[in-house]
């Protein structure tokens, strides 16, 4: 269970107060698979950080009953002056996980040869995003929340993190934020549609695409 009471989200912008999230209160069940469908800029990855613990809300409260993954491919995180193997360590200690076999199970997925060993601050964000999707793949996580991309990298690359994300996605529930309905269908049984701050919960991904097609018909009129 995954519930949110009163979450709320402003960003002050030069042209005033930008409300993101909207005085959410919701509960997303863990056990099987929750997409959550809007438009760019609609505030899916804002609500998957706050739900992971990466960003607080400005009111409101979150509570678990699993244990949440940060938001897969998210390298905010991470300390630009460790090493990336530092790094592993530091964050598999955080979740009380064997260090040794997070360290090696992330530097052989994430393929950045020596760069493991360097300072994060000298990675491009393509080595950030693989060492982070990497060391997501190497932490057992009761939900992983998903944000619009699951594979970085090249072709090979690319196929590797998805087989890894589907193998994890057998054993352990998924939060995806897309605003693509295909991706959705792949992966999730039931879909969430985010729309002027507000979250709404449906049993299908079909009934909650419908509704998020009204809603971009209602905005192009």
């Amino acid at each position: 269970m995954i519930a949110l009471k009163n979450i709320t989200k402003v960003y002050h912008t030069p042209f005033g107060p930008n409300v993101v999230l909207d005085d959410i209160t919701i509960t997303l069940p863990t056990g099987e698979n929750i997409g959550i469908l809007g438009k760019n800029g609609a505030g899916k990855s804002t609500l998957l950080r706050i739900i992971g613990g990466a960003e607080m809300p400005d009111l409101g409260t979150v509570r678990t009953d699993g244990q949440i993954s940060w938001p897969i491919g998210f390298s905010g995180g991470f300390s630009g002056s460790l090493t990336g193997e530092d790094n592993c360590r530091f964050v598999a200690r955080i979740y009380a996980q064997d260090v040794d076999r997070v360290t090696d199970e992330t530097r052989a997925f994430a393929e950045l040869g020596d760069y493991f060993y360097m300072p994060i601050r000298t990675y491009s964000s393509g080595m950030r995003a693989r060492l982070a999707f990497g060391l997501s793949m190497a932490i057992d996580f009761s939900v992983y929340l998903v944000d619009e991309i699951t594979a970085v990298g090249d072709t090979n690359f690319k196929t590797k993190c998805r087989n890894a994300f589907s193998e994890r996605s057998q054993r352990s529930s998924l939060i995806m934020v897309s605003h693509s309905p295909d991706t959705i269908r792949e992966y999730c049984t039931r879909c969430a549609v985010m729309h002027r701050g507000r979250l709404q919960l449906f049993d299908s991904v079909d009934e909650a695409y419908k509704v998020y097609e009204a809603h971009q018909a209602q905005e192009a009129a």
